[in-house]
């Protein structure tokens, strides 16, 4: 039961809220949490007096507060994310809608917010990449501007910045790419061929030319040249996709062989490994990726492994018992 007095008091903070007499009516809810800090409409109602404010940090302070009061009063989540929002922290706000859609997935103030901020964070990120792009071409590198547009492109196709922006770039980098393929060894282009196909989702026309490539490497005695190793992992990739497991177990090792802490080797023949059923030998090559530590792996891959390694852990344990009974 609300604590009577507490409820008077917040009664009193809401006629102050009408009145536009924001500050009193922060003072009236700080009473009310005072006496009851559990009730998670004090702190809502406070953190709506600190938006009229434009007391953003305050205002997250209290949606913070509304939510340990109640983590399933859905409002709370609501109001924290619009103080994420106001202090330009659209990370965090994302997280905040999730966590309050977690709850109630059918809320359309969250869910019409995050779609907002969704398309805020994208904006940025194009504006970031578009940014970087004009530094590079400035300096020079037409590759490193293209590679920043193609990514702009693909969060936001036909944005006037990069359409602009592309029909400078382009033109240089067309130039250098038909320099660069006109000096290719016909090994390399096979490789290159390979990674064309690749792009287009044509893997197993793909692997076809990636196979040429090794196969005139191996011919060549370059098997473990660096061009040979980059054939194998994209390769490999290819294999991934059709689901072929085998195949990318067999070109995963070629590399590791020669680069035995190559995570991204590692990663994939741990997922085929797991594919085929040999849990242990994935859970080997999880353990070798772990033991690198997040700084030499990235977050990414640290907790891609992270969760492969309970999940392969428990079903070796459940396999051990099975065998043993």
């Amino acid at each position: 039961m609300p604590h009577a007095q507490a409820e008077k008091i917040k009664g009193e903070g809401n006629v102050f809220f009408k009145g536009g007499q924001y500050a009193e009516a922060i003072a009236k809810y700080n009473e009310a949490t005072a006496i009851d800090p559990n009730v998670p409409s004090y702190w809502s109602n406070m953190a709506a007096c600190h938006e009229k404010l434009q007391q953003y940090e305050e205002m997250a302070v209290a949606g913070r507060s509304c939510i340990k009061a109640d983590k399933n009063f859905v409002k709370g989540y609501f109001r924290l994310a619009v103080a994420y929002k106001a202090l330009d922290d659209l990370q965090q706000c994302i997280k905040t809608l999730e966590n309050g859609l977690a709850i109630q997935s059918s809320n359309a103030d969250l869910k019409r917010m995050k779609k907002e901020v969704t398309e805020l964070q994208r904006g940025e990120q194009v504006a970031v990449y578009c940014g970087k792009a004009e530094e590079m071409m400035q300096n020079g590198d037409i590759n490193g501007a293209m590679k920043q547009l193609d990514f702009a492109s693909r969060l936001d196709a036909g944005n006037s910045d990069i359409v602009r922006m592309m029909s400078k770039v382009q033109p240089k980098y067309d130039a250098i790419e038909r320099k660069r393929k006109a000096s290719l060894s016909p090994v390399e282009k096979y490789k290159e061929q390979g990674d064309a196909k690749y792009k287009n989702a044509n893997f197993e026309q793909a692997i076809e030319h990636y196979t040429k490539c090794l196969t005139q490497l191996q011919n060549e005695s370059k098997s473990g040249s660096e061009l040979a190793l980059k054939a194998y992992a994209n390769r490999a990739a290819c294999y991934k996709q059709i689901s072929n497991f085998d195949g990318v177990i067999s070109d995963c090792t070629a590399v590791l062989e020669v680069e035995p802490e190559n995570v991204k080797a590692l990663i994939r023949r741990a997922q085929a490994f797991e594919g085929v059923e040999r849990y242990r030998f994935a859970l080997q090559d999880v353990k070798t990726v772990l033991m690198m530590g997040i700084t030499t792996v990235g977050k990414t891959n640290y907790d891609l492994c992270n969760m492969m390694q309970h999940r392969l852990q428990r079903t070796v344990t459940q396999l051990k018992k099975m065998n043993s009974s």
